[in-house]
């Protein structure tokens, strides 16, 4: 019969991980719901599209800039204190918003916003280390934690849409956003956390660029460079490939991106469950080889085609990223999984800021935006190629062993004590 403490622990980890869900999911409502914030920008205050992409661009640089100068935070300072500090961050600038009519004044939100995010993220991936026992559980959780994200990327522009149709303006999109972060900080003070794991040395931001240095940690980052380029492609570039649409299905250019985040968000809870019986390698080989065949079956195809193969890419895109984010952090001892969380963190928003800027410049250059989908193309490419190596190899496949044995006696260590 289990005891209190172990019936106790277990309700606890339950409230830790909708934490993790809800701060995840939250934090997508804002972020994706960009593509629908940017037409609004341009109307209101005259902008370019260079000028207004900067809604994108700077809270992404300044996630990246947080995450790799302050994702040891979460190691030296506890889980908690972190989530809490980032939680505030972002809470607070989402709620100025309220207050604020310039778009210099939104961007510096944002810009605050952004190194709230880096690091509340952080914690909140180190504490799915904490609170799971496996490599493949980590997995599994992450595959959870991500479907929520995806899920926030389909409330965020229906909030933005339901704004403007009621004649609100949309940053009351963040205000929201701001509400329910007050909840979450309530219940980050609340929850009992896990004993936190002591490191060898002191966490630091020296220790973090070392372990950039790391081989595994480069293999996952590169590769999940590489899928983010190619995600942000669809939600970034996609409406404007799209719109030369003239096929028979009218309706389908116009709800192609919806159908793009439901498919993502479905196929990650799916893949929430699927990761337990079918191997991690096997699983994201196969999803990236029908990534690479949607895209290029979308450029021999046209638009007619890719108004069905891109919008279908989001199903075997949505286990990829998460899959290999727990995988490059379980890499790692959980007494530095903040750490690698935040390096892993960085190269995800370099990307994002950086694909769909190479994207658009080559699109510009050679006279159309199906040039910009060549680029991507080769990304899925590449994207497919690593993971195929990764199939045929496992190279990471010791060290995960090795690294669940040692934070598996590590968590029996703590209990006992």
């Amino acid at each position: 019969m289990p005891s209190k403490t172990t019936a106790s622990t277990a309700g606890n980890n339950t409230t830790i991980k909708w934490l993790t869900c809800l701060m995840f999911m939250m934090f997508a409502m804002t972020s994706d719901a960009v593509g629908s914030v940017i037409p609004q920008l341009i109307k209101e205050f005259g902008l370019s599209l260079t000028a207004a992409g900067t809604f994108h661009y700077v809270p992404m640089a300044a996630i990246a800039l947080g995450a790799i100068l302050l994702g040891f935070m979460a190691d030296r300072f506890g889980r908690q204190a972190t989530i809490i500090v980032g939680l505030v961050l972002y809470g607070v600038s989402s709620a100025l918003f309220a207050f604020g009519s310039h778009f210099a004044y939104f961007v510096a939100l944002l810009a605050i916003s952004g190194f709230g995010v880096s690091i509340f993220k952080t914690g909140a991936l180190a504490l799915v280390g904490d609170i799971t026992k496996s490599a493949n559980e980590h997995s599994s959780l992450m595959n959870t934690v991500e479907g929520f994200f995806a899920t926030g990327a389909i409330i965020g522009p229906a909030i933005v849409a339901t704004l403007l149709a009621t004649g609100f303006s949309w940053k009351w999109l963040y205000v929201a956003a701001a509400m329910i972060c007050a909840v979450l900080i309530v219940v980050s003070l609340m929850v009992k956390y896990p004993h936190k794991t002591v490191t060898q040395a002191p966490a630091s931001l020296s220790r973090t660029l070392k372990m950039g240095r790391d081989p595994y940690a480069l293999a996952f980052s590169t590769l999940i460079m590489l899928y983010v380029a190619v995600e942000v492609a669809i939600y970034v570039w996609m409406p404007t490939y799209l719109a030369d649409y003239h096929g028979s299905w009218v309706w389908l250019p116009v709800y192609a991106l919806s159908i793009f985040f439901v498919l993502r968000a479905a196929g990650r809870f799916l893949g929430a469950w699927l990761i337990r019986f079918v191997p991690w390698t096997w699983l994201l080989a196969v999803f990236g080889a029908a990534i690479f065949a949607c895209f290029a079956g979308a450029l021999v195809g046209g638009t007619t085609a890719g108004a069905f193969l891109l919008p279908a890419s989001g199903l075997f895109m949505s286990v990829i990223y998460p899959t290999l984010n727990s995988k490059g952090i379980s890499c790692f001892p959980k007494s530095e999984h903040g750490a690698a969380a935040g390096l892993i963190l960085f190269f995800t928003a370099v990307s994002a800021a950086a694909a769909p800027l190479a994207m658009g410049a080559v699109s510009d250059a050679f006279g159309g935006v199906q040039f910009g989908f060549w680029l991507a193309t080769g990304f899925s490419a590449l994207l497919f190629a690593g993971l195929f190596v990764n199939l045929i190899y496992n190279p990471a496949k010791r060290r995960l062993a090795e690294l669940e044995r040692v934070n598996a006696e590590a968590d029996a260590n703590s209990t006992e004590a």
